[in-house]
C-alpha cells in the first residue's frame, strides 16, 4: 500500500512533477531512492537537466562495466543529455564496497558541483545520510574461508550461529552476503560488526543538506513494469552481455549478482529454456523490489514519499 500520509508529493501528473521541480533548492543535494523499475533514472535526468546538476549512481549493480543493458544503466542518449557519474566504472574482478562508493561520492561533493544522487541500493543511501562505520579490511584468506564455509550445505546456518549475539539480532539473516560479511569482520577483528557500527562517524550528507525522496508506485503497476523492462532488456542485448561473461563466470563474484545474470547464464549453458530463464528473472526482480520497499519503509521513514 502506498503511503499517503504527511511528507508525500504526488508526481503522477505533469502539474505535480512541475511543482516538484520548482521546489528543488540549489544549495541542497537531491537524493532519490526507490524500487527497481520505478523510474529513478528518468526523474534524476529530468532534475539534472532542469537544475544543471550531474546524476550520480547509487545502485550497487550499475557500477559494473560488464552490465549496461542487464542493470538498466542510463543509455548513451541519457548520458549525453546530462553528466552521469559512477556508472559502469568498476571492472569485474575488483572488489567494490559501500565504503568505496562513499569515498567517490565524497570527492564529488568536495567539488561543489550540484548533484542528484539516485539509486535503489538502500545501504548506499543510508550510509550517505547516516554515516558508515570505518571497519578494517578483511584479509583475503579470511574471505576465502568464508566463501568455502558458505558453500557448504549447512554453511549459512553455521555462520549465523558463529556471529556475536548483538550483530545477529540486527542482521538480515536471509541475506548470505550480509551474514558472510558480518562473520568476516568478526573473524578478522575479534569484534562484532554491530560494535563497529556503533562507532559511526558523521554522515557525508546530513538531512538538513539534502532533499530526500523515495519513489512510491502501485505494486501491480510496478510488477508490470518489471516484466516489460526485462523483455526490453532481452530485445536490447542482455543475452549477449551474459554470453560475453560466461568464460569468467563465478556465481560468488559481486558482478555476477546482477538480477537476471544467473538465469540467463543457465539458459546459455542449456539448463533452462529462455522462457524459464525469463520467468525466473522477473520473479527474482519482483522479490528484490519487495525487499527494497521493506528497507525504505524501515530505514527512510523521514524521507519524502514521491508518488509516481
Amino acid at each position: 500500500m502506498i503511503n499517503t500520509g504527511p511528507h508525500v508529493i504526488d508526481a503522477t501528473t505533469p502539474a505535480g512533477l512541475d511543482r516538484l521541480l520548482a521546489a528543488i533548492e540549489p544549495a541542497r543535494v537531491v537524493l532519490i531512492a526507490g524500487p527497481t523499475a520505478a523510474g529513478k533514472s528518468a526523474l534524476a535526468l529530468r532534475i539534472a537537466q532542469e537544475t544543471g546538476r550531474a546524476v550520480v549512481n547509487a545502485d550497487a549493480l550499475q557500477v559494473w562495466s560488464c552490465w549496461r543493458v542487464l542493470t538498466a544503466r542510463p543509455s548513451a542518449r541519457d548520458e549525453a543529455a546530462a553528466p552521469h557519474l559512477l556508472y559502469g566504472h568498476v571492472a569485474p574482478g575488483r572488489s567494490y564496497s559501500v565504503g568505496d562508493w562513499l569515498a567517490e561520492v565524497d570527492a564529488l561533493l568536495r567539488t561543489g558541483r550540484g548533484l542528484v544522487i539516485a539509486g535503489g541500493t538502500g545501504l548506499y543511501l543510508s550510509a550517505l545520510t547516516r554515516g558508515l562505520a570505518v571497519i578494517p579490511p578483511v584479509p583475503p584468506e579470511i574471505r576465502a574461508q568464508g566463501d568455502a564455509w558458505l558453500a557448504r550445505d549447512d554453511g549459512l546456518a553455521g555462520m549465523i550461529a558463529a556471529l556475536d549475539a548483538r550483530t545477529r539480532a540486527g542482521l538480515d539473516l536471509r541475506n548470505p552476503a550480509r551474514v558472510q560479511r558480518a562473520w568476516e569482520v568478526l573473524a578478522a577483528t575479534g569484534r562484532g560488526l554491530a560494535d563497529w557500527q556503533a562507532d559511526t562517524p558523521p554522515p557525508l550528507v546530513p538531512p538538513e543538506q539534502a532533499q530526500r525522496f523515495v519513489l512510491q508506485m502501485d505494486r501491480d503497476l510496478l510488477a508490470e513494469r518489471i516484466a516489460r523492462r526485462f523483455d526490453a532488456m532481452l530485445d536490447e542485448g542482455a543475452l549477449d552481455e551474459v554470453r560475453a561473461m560466461l568464460p569468467r563466470w563465478d556465481p560468488r563474484a559481486q558482478w555476477a549478482r546482477a538480477i537476471g545474470a544467473a538465469e540467463l547464464a543457465g539458459h546459455l549453458s542449456g539448463q533452462l529454456t529462455l522462457a524459464e530463464a525469463r520467468e525466473r528473472a522477473v520473479i527474482a526482480t519482483r522479490q528484490y523490489a519487495k525487499s527494497q520497499r521493506i528497507w525504505f519503509r524501515n530505514r527512510m521513514r523521514d524521507w519524502t514519499n514521491l508518488l509516481v
